[in-house]
């Protein structure tokens, strides 16, 4: 490998582990929604408590894969 080539493998990737930890955030906020029974309501609607097992789970998974991407 060329000195180049190492250089830009080391590089740090900011945006990916920025976005890690906001979906990080989502992940744990949703967690906590379903751990402690909170309501959720927005413009008089209660977000039902469903979107909570799906919101927890898939920003987790992408807040993972954002993670590796920034370290490699």
């Amino acid at each position: 490998m060329n000195q180049s080539s190492d250089q830009k493998s080391q590089k740090a990737k900011p945006f990916s582990g920025i976005a890690a930890v906001i979906f990080a955030l989502v992940a744990g906020g949703h967690l906590l929604r379903l751990l402690m029974g909170w309501q959720a309501t927005v413009n008089g609607w209660t977000i039902p408590m469903w979107v909570s097992y799906v919101g927890c789970p898939v920003p987790a998974a992408l807040a993972v894969m954002l993670w590796r991407e920034a370290r490699k």
